[in-house]
């Protein structure tokens, strides 16, 4: 049996590692916080395969001389955090230029085709189906023209994205507890959420142990070649209080780098420095769940998701370093935003605080996935910002078949490490 250490246990990390102990492979999983500690459990728990647009755009480019003015808007970089972001803001435009749009767009589309199937035959294996709905989801408009919103509808067509439009009437039809103020939506029909994204990945977990996977909750602090591999030096984890004292060394033949926001460290100590950046996002559960489906706002860039426990508000995108301390001012916001869009309006969760989590973002919008080119046993499944729910399985198959010699689903060329 071939041993090999996969250090994240995110919901990405968590695939792999299910995916790789099931295919026979003996998998050590590290985290130093434990399963689904970070975005994993405070997602938006949308699988959202309609999102086939590079992050980097025109329109976003328009927003940014506004970003330092307002601190609760959808868009937020911190004054003093701007010099810092600076060359990741850089090589964030420069995927803006028409022939990059498009190669970025056939990349993030062909994992998109490949998300939901290959979710069906994780959740299968997991059984964890009860925990997905496949409702479709909205994308809402309270501008009386929707001149916006059928331009938008338009890009999504030629995109190859399967979309509906719905005037009024049938919106109200469709969820009737949204407000007059919303004019139209696009629908998209063909993409799911889950009612629980924790619960999702505690049942990931869950297979991966019955599976004979072993989990340690330590911090990975180096990792060195060593002649039968790697050897990873590891101090204690955060269960008890980190300590920052070494705890132990592993040796592993083979090793998977899928740390979300802190996977760019790792990489550097193998000779690669990968420009990531700590994208934090937060949200707010209400105490009821009027909708049936996720519900996005064109104007007031949200979502709000209907789970077990309420509905879920979240978005906003905030640059502001991994370790700085979070403005729940921005949580708060959202439920604002939602009553706008409610018919009834509702309150927030006292038993639940705002939250806010750190997405692991490239400026190409796209993650690293695959082999290292210089580190043979090495592979890479980190980056994937926005979508690191709606990837999780699809890339989990990619690596295996990488790591198998096989030719993957989907070519890796466009998410290799060395791009940068």
């Amino acid at each position: 049996m071939q041993l090999i250490s996969v250090i994240g246990a995110g919901v990405v990390g968590l695939a792999t590692a299910v995916q790789l102990q099931q295919a026979g492979y003996q998998v050590t999983l590290i985290d130093k916080d434990g399963p689904a500690a970070g975005c994993s459990s405070g997602n938006a728990g949308h699988f959202a395969t309609e999102q086939v647009f590079p992050l980097a755009s025109f329109a976003v480019l328009r927003q940014l001389p506004i970003m330092l003015l307002n601190p609760t808007g959808p868009l937020r970089l911190r004054a003093g955090y701007l010099l810092r972001a600076l060359p990741w803001l850089l090589r964030f435009v420069a995927n803006v230029a028409p022939g990059r749009q498009q190669a970025l767009q056939q990349a993030l589309s062909a994992l998109n085709q490949q998300a939901l199937p290959a979710w069906q035959r994780l959740l299968a294996v997991t059984q964890a189906e009860d925990l997905v709905q496949y409702r479709g989801a909205l994308l809402v408009s309270e501008q009386v023209s929707l001149k916006k919103l059928a331009a938008t509808f338009s890009q999504y067509q030629q995109a190859g994205v399967s979309v509906r439009w719905l005037e009024q009437a049938a919106l109200m039809a469709r969820e009737p507890t949204l407000s007059r103020k919303v004019q139209g939506a696009i629908e998209f029909p063909d993409v799911a959420h889950t009612v629980d994204p924790y619960a999702l990945c505690m049942r990931l977990f869950a297979k991966f142990q019955a599976l004979g996977g072993e989990f340690r909750q330590h911090e990975v602090r180096r990792i060195r070649a060593h002649a039968d591999g790697y050897m990873l030096d590891l101090a204690e984890g955060t269960a008890a209080g980190y300590s920052g004292q070494m705890a132990q060394q592993i040796r592993t033949p083979q090793l998977v780098i899928s740390a979300g926001a802190w996977s760019h460290q790792l990489c550097r100590q193998l000779g690669w420095k990968v420009p990531l950046e700590a994208e934090r996002g937060y949200h707010l559960m209400t105490q009821s769940r009027p909708l049936q489906c996720p519900v996005s706002s064109l104007e007031r860039k949200f979502i709000m998701t209907p789970m077990l426990q309420g509905l879920r508000l979240a978005g906003t995108v905030e640059f502001a370093g991994r370790n700085s301390k979070p403005d729940y001012r921005r949580a708060k916001v959202l439920l604002r935003h939602a009553n706008q869009l409610l018919a009834e309006p509702t309150a927030a969760d006292p038993q639940a605080e705002p939250w806010a989590g750190n997405r692991p973002s490239l400026p190409d919008s796209l993650p690293v996935l695959g082999a290292c080119p210089k580190h043979p046993g090495v592979f890479y499944n980190f980056g994937h910002q926005h979508l690191g729910l709606t990837w999780a399985a699809c890339s989990a198959e990619i690596l295996l078949a990488t790591i198998r010699g096989d030719k993957p689903a989907v070519a890796v060329t466009p998410y290799r490490i060395n791009r940068f």
